[in-house]
């Protein structure tokens, strides 16, 4: 019996309950956990050593406290007395570190109850992975061509070798669209790098490394042993995730997930924020394609298939298109724009721009967080639907679909919507909501913590104003929730030119 395997051995009869990874055991008891690197050298992570060992779990501890620091305790010696016990923190030489943890509840982990982020809980959980890359140190030598291209290489070298299991012309066909993708966009890559997109990110982020425990979002687990994985691009740091929850059909979540992390990315990471999304496709493929060799390595070949299946279907987006969607407050734009942002476009949707987000950036306040009256003047409007247009322009040359809520009460608003689309050479599809003052007023008062402001006064004021000739597609909406024109949207995205 090895060194390591006697203290494998006695901290197991220490615990409840041991977890193996490919790289560590954790051993569970009451409330806390120990976290104990196996003497491994994999290539890229090395713990062939008590020293290197040592090194990874004090990286562990402090790039993880950043985000978990209820998590994450300490470091703990286990140490060889003289008459060779084994102890903890004790007398005589250390012959082994460990990591401590607070225990948790395993079934808080969002892989094993995915069904957890939807509808509010998505939207916190975006804007909680944003407001972590908005706080992490800029990397300017990770992240750009040389990062992603690593990732890209060694996908292809697993893949190549797993093509007689897993057919030899879907291999071919995914590593030539992958190489095409890269050449195409690595010039982007490079631009994001230099402008400060590259930080020390997770580099792990899937849904089983993040944790939901008493109403909020835990991301815990991120890569700690090879800085090449982990500082990287803040976008291809989300794709993980975005790639999970779609793969898994959590097409909502994603889209939910996607749309909350760039409102609360745009409030400070550079401006070349919305054109960089030319690049998800790419992040998205190359995500699904490392997990297609690990499930394969795994043993389970069906599933690494369908994962092949997903990295090429992200290398082959559809054309972008606009949607607008305009009515008065309450008439429940915001509603059917997140209904409809799954299915309009390339994963994991289209991008959503809401007016009343883009006026709380503006005002430089939370999405929720309160404006004076001025932020609403006539002048304030016009700053918001022009930065509204600029983004869209941005999403649309970068191959994304944009979907756009806001009032439209303005003739000349909805026509700089339709010039958006045209000067991209986009399909774009106008929706106005009707709705009865009634049901509206009772919308408005039935709102809490949204990014609209609007009451019954904001709502009478519009119904004062002639909005002028319509010629946008009207839909009458309801009360009772039997509106449903989801197909007719979709039909609309698939078959338009």
């Amino acid at each position: 019996m090895t060194a390591e395997d006697g203290v494998a051995a006695w901290l197991a009869g220490r615990s409840e309950q041991v977890i193996e990874t490919s790289c560590a055991r954790i051993y569970l008891a009451a409330e806390r956990a120990l976290k104990v690197k196996k003497p491994v050298d994999l290539g890229f992570l090395d713990f062939s050593s008590l020293a290197k060992r040592r090194w990874a779990l004090g990286r562990e501890l402090a790039f993880n406290r950043e985000a978990a620091p209820d998590l994450y305790l300490g470091l703990r010696r286990i140490t060889r007395g003289p008459a060779g016990d084994l102890a903890l923190d004790g007398e005589g030489e250390t012959v082994e570190w460990a990591l401590e943890m607070r225990r948790f509840d395993e079934a808080g982990v969002l892989s094993n109850h995915p069904e957890v982020v939807e509808g509010a809980r998505a939207e916190a959980l975006g804007r909680t992975i944003a407001r972590a890359h908005l706080a992490a140190v800029v990397t300017p030598e990770g992240g750009g061509v040389k990062a992603l291209g690593c990732t890209l290489a060694t996908n292809a070298e697993h893949l190549r070798a797993l093509a007689p299991r897993l057919g030899e012309e879907a291999v071919r066909r995914l590593i030539a669209a992958t190489d095409e993708a890269f050449a195409r966009q690595g010039p982007l890559l490079e631009e994001r790098r230099l402008a400060g997109f590259a930080r020390r990110c997770h580099g792990d982020l899937h849904l089983g490394n993040i944790l939901y425990e008493n109403g909020r979002f835990t991301l815990f687990d991120c890569i700690e042993f090879n800085d090449r994985l982990s500082e990287i691009d803040t976008l291809y740091d989300l794709a993980f995730l975005v790639m999970d929850l779609d793969f898994r059909g959590r097409t909502e979540a994603a889209n939910r997930v996607f749309n909350a992390w760039l409102d609360e990315a745009a409030r400070g990471l550079p401006a070349g924020l919305w054109r960089g999304l030319a690049a998800l496709p790419l992040m998205l493929s190359a995500r699904a394609a490392v997990r297609a060799h690990v499930a394969a390595h795994s043993g389970d070949d069906a599933k690494a298939l369908d994962y092949l299946a997903a990295a090429a279907r992200h290398l082959a987006p559809p054309a972008p298109r606009l949607i607008a969607i305009g009515g008065l407050s309450g008439s429940g734009k915001t509603t059917l724009a997140r209904r409809l942002a799954p299915v309009i476009g390339s994963a994991p949707g289209a991008v959503v721009l809401r007016s009343d987000e883009i006026r709380k950036r503006q005002g430089r306040v939370g999405a929720l967080d309160p404006l004076p009256p001025k932020a609403y003047g006539s002048a304030a409007t016009g700053r918001v639907y022009r930065e509204m247009f600029e983004v869209a322009a941005a999403v649309l040359a970068a191959g994304h679909a944009v979907m756009l809520d806001a009032v439209f009460l303005e003739a000349e608003h909805r026509a700089a919507a339709e010039r958006v689309a045209a000067r991209a050479g986009a399909p774009f599809l106008g929706l106005w909501l009707d709705g009865d003052r009634a049901v509206l007023a009772h919308r408005l008062a039935a709102r809490t913590r949204d990014a609209s402001e609007a009451d019954a006064t904001v709502l009478e004021s519009q119904l004062a104003r002639d909005p002028g000739p319509v010629t946008w597609r009207r839909l009458e909406v309801g009360g009772d929730g039997r509106e449903r024109p989801e197909t007719l949207i979709a039909g609309w995205a698939n078959n338009s030119a």
